[in-house]
């Protein structure tokens, strides 16, 4: 009987839950879980759709961001519009937009950690053939999550325009994603007199990201994960006569190696098994998009990353 009574009250309060709605697991940031009890329970979001404000096509709206070169939050005025299919932010009123970003570019990921703030937000997205980070946080939990949500909400109409007859649930693991891995590493250059340096390293899908600190705005180097039919993989130790600290790894690339250390063998093995994990999955159309778009920071590039590129 409480099955059966459990059953019609989800079938009640989830009767129109949205495909772009992220139903949070414990392993999801607490706003999020927080936010999606309220929205189920006192909102009924899901019983009445025209609470949905994040299913609109438009969200405006103030969020704390980070400065680009210095450690201070100051707010900003965000404004998505699917219709144009951009999220811009201002620094002024009455001034041109800071930034215009392509909502078709854009990854938000829910960091409280790593920011320092409960509900910290960041936004990812190409630039000039390297990736740019945003750190924003709202001091209201629904805020964040209403904007985190109106990104998956453009997003997947995004994917049913390019993708017409497609079942929208096909999409909805595209709609955000979440770091596989992040944490601090050492790591060496190719040269034998270079050191190992500690920098902070990001695995975003197939992109390593590594960074002096966790909030640069810019990565000083990635790396193009692919896949273990084109010579990458992930070994444990290092080549012999190279360099070795620690407990050490190797990313083997078809350009390099790349030697890596943990301060303890967990760490080690945790990363050994999530760069393997990328690595035995086979390549997309998309994936080979991407890896044409990872360039050195020194080059210009003006091809921006489409993840709804005609394969």
């Amino acid at each position: 009987m409480t099955d059966v009574g459990n059953s019609k009250a989800k079938h009640h309060y989830e009767q129109f839950l949205p495909t772009c709605y992220k139903k949070p697991t414990y392993r999801d940031a607490l706003v999020l879980r927080e936010q999606w009890i309220r929205a189920k329970y006192e909102r009924e979001e899901f019983v009445y759709p025209d609470r949905q404000t994040y299913r609109t096509g438009y969200c405006d709206c103030v969020l704390m961001k980070r400065g680009k070169s210095d450690e201070t939050f100051h707010p900003r005025r965000f404004v998505l519009s699917e219709s144009d299919g951009t999220v811009v932010y201002y620094v002024k009123e009455n001034k041109e937009p800071k930034a215009t970003i392509r909502i078709s570019d854009l990854n938000a990921t829910f960091v409280p950690e790593k920011i320092g703030h409960q509900n910290g937000l960041q936004m990812s997205y190409m630039k000039d053939g390297s990736t740019r980070h945003l750190f924003v946080y709202a001091s209201d939990g629904k805020t964040i999550v209403d904007w985190y949500m109106s990104i998956r909400s453009a997003k997947l109409h995004l994917f049913q325009v390019a993708f017409p007859g497609a079942n929208e649930t096909d999409f909805s693991t595209r709609l955000s994603r979440d770091f596989l891995k992040e944490g601090f590493l050492y790591k060496t250059g190719p040269r034998s007199s270079d050191g190992f340096r500690k920098r902070w390293f990001s695995l975003d899908d197939r992109k390593l990201m590594y960074m002096e600190n966790p909030l640069d705005a810019f990565p000083r180097g990635e790396v193009f994960v692919g896949y273990k039919g084109d010579n990458y993989r992930a070994l444990q130790g290092v080549p012999l006569g190279c360099k070795d600290q620690g407990y050490s790894f190797t990313l083997r690339t078809p350009d390099r190696p790349f030697l890596l250390s943990a301060d303890h063998p967990y760490e080690r093995d945790e990363w050994i098994e999530a760069l393997s994990i990328v690595i035995s999955r086979p390549m997309t159309p998309q994936d080979t998009y991407l890896a044409s778009l990872l360039v050195s920071k020194k080059a210009t590039v003006t091809s921006r990353l489409s993840i709804f590129r005609p394969s």
